[in-house]
């Protein structure tokens, strides 16, 4: 399981992505473009995920 808030980088927004890696990364990069106007990769979100495990 995995999970990724919005607001944990910087942003005034209480989206949060919850549950497989490979679905907080599809939502987490769904929404930051949509919203935010950011298009991660998948790699960078990815890297995100794996720093907050370890």
């Amino acid at each position: 399981m995995a999970k990724l808030r919005c607001n944990d980088y910087g942003f005034e927004c209480d989206f949060v992505a919850e549950g497989e890696i490979e679905q907080v990364i599809e939502k987490f990069g769904q929404h930051s473009e949509e919203e935010h106007g950011i298009d991660y990769s998948k790699e960078a979100i990815m890297h995100v995920i794996l720093r907050k495990t370890t």
